[in-house]
């Protein structure tokens, strides 16, 4: 019987033996189709064409358009259709595409298929879908390809980052800014490591301060503060019953606005009310969405927005009205619903830029004013004004005049938000506001930011960058110093002395490794802690100044690295393949490519620690984008020489002495007998490891004096312990 299964999902959520990115790595079993390509399954080719007729932009081995289906009509297997359909129904549910492979194991019929993760649940539905889609293919069944299209889109729409946050952390990626979801929904995203975190939440950040947001919300409170200080508002009170509210509106002078106190999103907004009786049924409206009532001056002309971040502009639109034309036969509700709301723009996701028109009762208002209900079919050709101060579609940001840009700036000062949305009414934005009778009605927190990365009109605006840049102008300060270590044998005891090292630098260390969990002199887990888990815990930490983590080929192969790069790698040894037989890893070939990996994700810039007694991991120096530290026990090593005759640092033993080397240039650090990390009874390879220790702390730029210092009072501590005895 021919058949697809499942037999394993791994999920690494990091950098991984096959990529930088999250991905699933399916353990899958084709069975009997291991002796079918798709060229020998009758009318397979055609009907998975048809099914996904998109699969033709798929380039594969060939790197052209049609490169896929040109593989399957010369015969592929179904490991390889798996990861492309998988990768296409992600792309058609809104997710790019991304990377994908599919490699053959030891074992006949079963191969492992890679595909990019942007969201866990959401790629092993896709993996589940892309199976039965096949099969359908195969058995010539029906497949509804756009019922899973939709289930994947449902998904992704309610599990993955919103548009807004994504096209920050899009932005933040660009700067190799490393992000981390804090939750498995929703929109609160750390930017950066340990104590160089910030946080996002949207369009607001931890140097948003609840103080400021208090006040944007109460609409009273801030024209008052911003009337102090000079910059134009709307003259008005806060009223307290319908009399009331037409009593204000005398005393302003008519037209006037009525709006909620700390309402927000428009709701209960009624602006250009001349009559009292208008007048006091928006009042009642208003006074549910929010704690109290403002009538104000109406000003004459159009709402804009104007997005403020660190006290500049960024981007700016234009709201409209939003009006329909009769045509003599369909009532208003039909009209809003054929001309307006069937507009793809509009929908009620945080994907749609433009919000879908609601019969509420600001817009039943509106049509009382022009004595007409929401039933009433207006004659053909009668325009019908549905919404006032609709959204905000037009982008107008280089059309803003500078005293304007100015004025919304102090605005956001005055409120204290870093980031903010001013609203403001003017009939020529290219205009200074006081030339025109403008003001500045609303300062909100928190703004929305999808009108400006897809505007209705215009030009998108990088408002994700600017909220980046404003976080991290120099992006080398989203970064604590990260050391990953990894070999066969070894990690334990360097990453220990290391972290001892840089503790007596001055630094609260993060260590995570096989005998626990460590902040500082506090053991967090008395456990193996050489996994994702707890060096993502670390990475999280504000308290974390640098963090030294233990990376075991297992972790790699089974959850990728915790972290996205790293100032230093370090590789001790590569002596075996045991252990790693779950993974199907079973020479040392296959060790390397799992062990370069932390190599791999060196920054430019960082330092690469190799040893250079061990040939095959000093192949890894050309791997590293950043400089290489060599060490070794021996100091005529050939790989030594070489590198010193090219300038190179290294680390190694010459007469007893741990000696430094740059180039011809070597110094004595320490001599070697009686320290406590090499006596007698020390396991494993304790001189080997405490040159890989000394050389990353050299690497990390530890001074001499603090690495002789540390390596002279460390004393191997026992797995409860802190970072030394």
């Amino acid at each position: 019987m021919k058949n697809i299964k499942f037999l394993e999902f791994r999920h690494l959520r990091g950098p991984n033996i096959w990529t930088y990115r999250p991905v699933i790595e399916a353990i899958v079993d084709i069975g009997e189709l291991e002796d079918f390509p798709s060229n020998t399954l009758p009318g397979f080719v055609d009907r998975l064409k048809a099914l996904l007729p998109s699969l033709i932009e798929h380039r594969c081995s060939y790197e052209e358009r049609g490169g896929f289906v040109r593989r399957l009509e010369e015969g592929t297997w179904p490991a390889h259709i798996l990861e492309h359909v998988t990768l296409e129904l992600q792309n058609l549910a809104g997710l790019p595409g991304g990377f994908g492979k599919a490699r053959e194991t030891s074992v006949r019929g079963v191969y492992k298929v890679v595909v990019r993760a942007w969201q866990e649940d959401v790629t092993h539905a896709a993996l589940l879908e892309a199976r039965e889609l096949i099969m359908s293919a195969i058995e010539d069944r029906p497949f509804d390809v756009e019922a899973s299209i939709e289930k994947l889109a449902d998904m992704a729409d309610s599990l993955c980052l919103g548009p807004s946050t994504a096209s920050i952390v899009d932005a933040a990626d660009d700067r190799y800014i490393p992000c981390i979801r804090l939750l498995e929904t929703g929109n609160l995203v750390q930017l950066g490591y340990g104590a160089a975190m910030r946080r996002i939440w949207t369009a607001e950040t931890d140097r948003t301060s609840a103080i400021a947001e208090g006040i944007s919300r109460d609409k009273d409170m801030t024209k008052s503060l911003l009337q102090s200080c000079g910059v134009p508002v709307p003259e008005g009170r806060e009223v307290d019953s319908p009399e009331d509210a037409w009593e204000a509106a005398q005393d302003i002078g008519l037209p006037v606005c009525v709006k909620p106190v700390d309402g927000n999103h428009g709701r209960g907004v009624f602006i250009d009310l001349k009559g009292r009786e208008e007048i006091e049924m928006a009042f009642k409206v208003a006074v549910d969405e929010g704690s109290g009532v403002l009538v104000e001056r109406s000003i004459p002309g159009t709402e804009h927005r104007l997005l403020i971040i660190g006290g500049k502009l960024v981007a700016a639109n234009r709201g409209d009205m939003v009006k329909v034309t009769g045509n003599g036969k369909s009532t208003i509700l039909e009209l809003v619903a054929e001309q307006i709301n069937s507009d793809p723009r509009r929908g009620a996701s945080e994907n749609h830029p433009l919000s879908l028109i609601r019969m509420d009762s600001a817009a039943k208002i509106e049509l009382s004013r022009q004595k007409l209900t929401p039933e009433a079919i207006p004659d053909a050709g009668r325009e019908v004004l549905i919404q006032r101060n609709a959204n905000h579609e037009f982008d107008v940001t280089d059309d803003v005049h500078p005293d304007t840009a100015a004025a919304a700036s102090l605005a956001a000062r005055i409120v204290g938000l870093d980031i903010a949305g001013v609203d403001l009414v003017v009939e020529d934005i290219s205009k200074p506001l006081r030339e025109q009778g403008g003001a500045i009605v609303e300062v909100n927190a928190g703004p929305g930011l999808l009108m400006h990365l897809k505007p209705g009109v215009g030009k998108p605006r990088p408002v994700g960058q600017a909220i980046v840049e404003h976080l991290f102008p120099d992006t080398a300060t989203s970064r604590i110093p990260v050391v990953g270590i990894t070999g066969s044998q070894g990690k334990t005891s360097v990453a220990r002395l290391l972290a001892h090292l840089l503790q007596l630098s001055g630094k609260n260390v993060g260590l995570a490794c096989s005998d626990g969990l460590f902040l500082g002199p506090r053991a967090l887990e008395n456990k193996d802690s050489a996994n994702w888990q707890s060096a993502h815990r670390m990475l999280m930490a504000r308290a974390v100044e640098a963090a030294v983590f233990e990376n075991g080929a297992a972790s790699i192969l089974g959850e990728g690295l915790a972290y996205d790069r790293c100032q230093v790698g370090v590789v001790t040894n590569l002596k075996h393949a045991e252990g790693l037989e779950d993974f199907d890893v079973r020479d040392l070939d296959t060790v390397y490519k799992v062990l370069r990996t932390q190599i791999d994700v060196v920054l430019r810039g960082g330092k690469s620690v190799l040893n250079a007694g061990d040939s095959r991991v000093a192949e890894m120096a050309e791997l590293s984008d950043g400089e290489v530290l060599f060490f070794g026990t021996d100091p005529e090593l050939p790989v030594l020489t070489a590198h010193r005759a090219k300038n190179g640092r290294s680390v190694f033993i010459r007469d007893g002495w741990v000696a430094l080397a740059s180039g011809s240039s070597e110094q004595q650090l320490i001599q070697v007998n009686n320290l406590p990390m090499i006596a007698p009874q020390s396991p494993g390879y304790p001189l080997e490891n405490l040159l890989a220790g000394v050389a990353a702390a050299w690497a990390l730029e530890l001074s001499p004096d603090i690495i002789r210092a540390g390596v002279a009072t460390y004393v191997p501590a026992s797995k409860t312990s802190g970072l030394a005895a």
